[in-house]
């Protein structure tokens, strides 16, 4: 009997537990897959995640580089679009429109291709100007059209567009007569 009693050695609980059931078996076996499973997917998890971090991180830099730019970039078109408006103001005092002249008081200019001689006379005042056109004294307003008959083809027209104290601008045209 000793040796009956001998080749029995006592169990642990898991060999027992084992031992007792075959499903028993299984269902530890899913518990520990399903738990180990579980551990890797939330790593995964938290890789993707730290990765979207990241990435939005990096997109966040990007798009402050960007509007930064954009600030640059705008700033440098204002910038532009203001030296533009004054190197046209500059040019047109020097070179006005066509048919359009600057006159300056006590100044004669011969215009329309030497048909016409148009002087200032005095200073402009408040409301009007005095303008000498090939000899005659006219007294005009911002807007007003002086018409002048030269030869009986031939018509003149001197336009006062604007003036100040300084000087006056006006647009002179002369046009032979239609035919009929």
């Amino acid at each position: 009997m000793t040796d009956i009693t001998q080749s029995r050695q006592p169990r642990s609980r898991l060999s027992r537990i084992l031992a007792s059931s075959p499903g028993t078996f299984l269902l530890i076996v899913a518990i520990l897959v399903g738990a180990v499973s579980y551990i890797i997917g939330l790593n995964i998890a938290y890789l993707d995640i730290a990765a979207a971090r990241q990435v939005i991180q990096s997109l966040r830099s990007d798009s402050q580089k960007l509007k930064t730019q954009l600030a640059e970039h705008t700033a440098k078109e204002v910038e532009l679009q203001s030296k533009l408006a004054t190197t046209q103001a500059a040019l047109e005092a020097i070179i006005p429109s066509e048919n359009t002249y600057m006159v300056k008081p006590n100044q004669s200019i011969i215009v329309a291709d030497g048909r016409l001689t148009i002087g200032l006379i005095g200073p402009p005042t408040n409301e009007s100007i005095n303008i000498n056109v090939n000899g005659k004294h006219q007294a005009a307003a911002t807007g007003d059209v002086i018409n002048i008959a030269l030869e009986p083809p031939t018509t003149c027209q001197v336009r006062v567009q604007s003036f100040d104290m300084f000087k006056a601008i006006l647009a002179a045209s002369c046009a032979g007569a239609k035919p009929q």
